[in-house]
């Protein structure tokens, strides 16, 4: 089976879980309860260490495990989308009640919009093998640069995309419930709902210039970089109610992950001299990524139990 076609299947496939998602699970509008979007996250990782298994029946123990590195690697850094989702939603005031059918469409957008990167980065790599040096070198730079950056703040104002939004369509003064347009004397307005979704998918296209080279220096497969980046990005939305308030107190985070693009970058940077095997590769970043979480529970612990005095 040619890569196209495993490819094709697979979108298929996703398609199908989306609208099982939607249309049969998520039937209230109302977001999930903790143990809800637990157990759905539950749900993809399953999905995706499944999916994992077959792939080493099929192909071989090689794929499997950069399948693996892969999805571990995207889920990682997709954290950081997850920080941004809960600051845009939190800053735009969005209902509790519309903030799921948001997020849907948010990561239907970023699987689009990874799908092409993805095609663009591994046709690039494909035709001018000197280009992994150009993404090691970008993602060492993007590494140490989030490393400088001790918060994140929203900017609405900054944001290009949502200039252009406001200047095309009109917007109306207060939500519509979960609609993203309304006609309003049979003028079409976008609602503020539709501003947010810009702001997020703008947000996963800027993440996704870092995470599509970083999963390149894993393996050129596409199928197993789509496959891996899907999957990564499709559990987001349960992540984010399981994890949205425990991502404020993941306060070394920032530093794991910058660490991690450091990381992969060196590798691709190196890869002429010495590629290290991919179970290494995997061995790093889940220990980069769980001292860093593990430090930050360990302080947020600590910041509890001191008293008043202790502090001062």
């Amino acid at each position: 089976m040619s890569n196209v076609t495993a490819i094709s299947l697979f979108t298929f496939f996703v398609l199908g879980l989306l609208a099982l998602d939607l249309g049969v699970f998520r039937r209230s509008r109302w977001p999930p309860s903790f143990r809800g979007a637990l157990l759905m996250s539950a749900l993809w990782v399953s999905l995706a260490l499944a999916f994992n298994l077959g792939i080493y029946f099929w192909r071989g123990p090689q794929p499997a495990i950069e399948f693996l590195t892969g999805y571990i690697l995207e889920l990682s850094l997709s954290l950081d989308n997850l920080f941004v989702f809960a600051l845009t939603l939190t800053y735009a005031a969005v209902p509790p009640e519309d903030q799921h059918k948001v997020l849907f469409w948010g990561v239907l957008g970023a699987l689009v919009s990874r799908g092409i990167f993805i095609v663009a980065g591994v046709e690039l790599v494909g035709h001018f093998q000197w280009i992994l040096y150009l993404f090691g070198f970008f993602l060492v730079l993007s590494g140490l640069s989030l490393l400088r950056k001790k918060e994140k703040q929203i900017r609405p104002e900054g944001n290009p995309s949502l200039r252009l939004a406001r200047k095309l369509f009109s917007i109306t003064e207060t939500f519509e419930g979960p609609l993203l347009f309304v006609r309003r004397n049979g003028r079409l307005k976008a609602t503020p709902l539709f501003l947010v979704l810009v702001m997020i998918e703008t947000t996963d296209v800027l993440m996704a210039v870092d995470s599509i080279p970083a999963v390149l220096a894993v393996t050129r497969d596409p199928f197993i970089v789509f496959t891996s980046n899907v999957f990564a990005v499709l559990g987001l939305r349960s992540l984010y109610f399981v994890l949205a308030r425990a991502l404020m107190k993941f306060r070394y985070l920032h530093i794991g992950l910058s660490l991690v693009l450091v990381f992969i970058g060196t590798i691709m940077l190196g890869a002429h001299f010495y590629k290290p095997p991919t179970w290494a590769t995997l061995a790093v970043i889940c220990s980069i990524v769980s001292m860093t979480i593990l430090a930050s529970l360990a302080k947020q612990e600590g910041g509890e139990g001191q008293t008043p005095a202790s502090r001062e």
